[in-house]
């Protein structure tokens, strides 16, 4: 768990450097950013077995399952300005299906740190494979990047896509076709 104290004084010193600390208008801001930067990487403090909770249901489907435009917000690490978009989660079931909010908060749970949306999309391909043991997943990312938006190029109308296929969704083009028509 982070030192709540020692964020509030670590920002404390960084807006001394931008700012003066003690106008009434930045007075309490160290506060109320150490707040939010804990709240913005809770995730870091998760683990996928409480987030799963054992929502997982025996089944006889062997059909995709697609859950769709799953809203996100996560913390670029280079920058630590947010990344904002929405991630497209599909399985084929191998005798287990998880809990449908089970996915949203595996999502949550690895957006909410420090993160590339790079890496974000396999942690959550993976993390779905190894709690219902499917073989077969696909995770697409769609996000816009404030670090690029802010600051930097500053193009205001660019959008990050990534994607991680594991199993048929990566070697059979046509599980492949079928999640990527289902998204449409």
């Amino acid at each position: 768990m982070p030192n709540t104290e020692k964020l509030v004084a670590a920002y404390r010193t960084i807006i001394d450097e931008l700012d003066d600390v003690s106008r009434p208008g930045v007075l309490d801001t160290p506060t109320r950013a150490a707040k939010a930067m804990e709240f913005l990487t809770r995730g870091n403090q998760q683990t996928l077995e409480e987030v799963v909770n054992n929502a997982l249901f025996p089944t006889e489907n062997r059909e995709m399952i697609v859950v769709q435009d799953i809203e996100l917000y996560s913390m670029c690490e280079h920058h630590m300005l947010p990344f904002i978009g929405r991630a497209h989660v599909g399985y084929i079931p191998n005798g287990k299906v998880l809990g449908l909010s089970k996915v949203a908060r595996i999502v949550d749970m690895f957006a909410r740190r420090l993160q590339i949306q790079e890496e974000l999309t396999f942690q959550i391909a993976n993390a779905i494979e190894d709690v219902t043991g499917a073989g077969d997943v696909g995770v697409i990312i769609e996000a816009e990047h404030l670090c690029m938006k802010m600051r930097g190029v500053e193009k205001q109308n660019s959008k990050m896509k990534t994607s991680a296929m594991l199993g048929a969704f990566q070697q059979n083009p046509a599980t492949r076709a079928e999640f990527l028509n289902l998204l449409r």
